[in-house]
């Protein structure tokens, strides 16, 4: 009798980032994967000892990706800011794991490699030792935040995006001026959540960055 397929990590890891851009990772379990590569569940608990082990695995081939040919150049705000549009294209190409990755975050070598680079650029920045743990805390939870939003905009369907965005027209510009007074008086200017993605991503970062210059000696 013919025994069952070995499969291996890589092999694993690539069918549950493919359930994964499919689903999300409420609805994902180790039973569905093995479903899928046609095996049992206690075959996969020999890589991985659950599920959460498996997503931050997952998560972390992203990171991996994304600095796959990375060198470091200029100061230490086009370093971060750098950083952060490689993890930005990454997760881009794959939305449905950006939510992963900031539920789950990774212990992997790809985490190792953007704390590494990230920790690195705040020491040049003049900052004092003891402040950048917590410097690096508060970038690393905004890239998340902001690759997170942008990403589950961008697995709406054509029809989703339109409703949403019929809502938003809606909601604003025919806010009642009795009520929603300084609402009436923006409303032509307030743009969705949607709109400009890229831009907004870029200056919510470097007001960050600039905050952070602003305390070095």
């Amino acid at each position: 009798m013919t025994g069952r397929r070995r499969w291996s990590t890589d092999e694993i890891l690539d069918t549950a980032a493919g359930l994964l851009r499919e689903s999300d990772a409420e609805s994902f379990s180790v039973r569905k994967l093995a479903a899928a590569l046609g095996t049992d569940s206690s075959s996969l608990y020999r890589h991985f000892r659950n599920k959460t082990e498996l997503l931050r695995a997952v998560a972390d081939r992203i990171l991996l990706a994304a600095m796959d040919g990375y060198r470091p150049e200029g100061d230490w705000k086009q370093r971060v800011t750098a950083l952060a549009l490689r993890l930005r294209q990454a997760f881009g190409e794959q939305p449905p794991l950006a939510a992963v990755w900031g539920r789950y975050g990774s212990g992997g070598a790809g985490s190792r490699l953007i704390m590494e680079e990230l920790l690195q650029a705040l020491r040049a920045s003049g900052l004092p030792d003891e402040e950048i743990p917590a410097r690096y805390h508060r970038i690393m939870v905004l890239f998340a935040a902001l690759i997170a939003a942008e990403a589950g905009i961008s697995t709406l369907t054509p029809e989703e995006y339109e409703q949403g965005m019929e809502q938003f027209r809606v909601a604003v510009l025919g806010a009642d001026p009795e009520r929603f007074p300084a609402l009436a008086h923006f409303a032509r200017d307030i743009r969705p959540l949607g709109a400009d993605r890229r831009a907004a991503f870029e200056e919510i970062l470097a007001a960050h960055l600039a905050h952070i210059e602003a305390r070095t000696p």
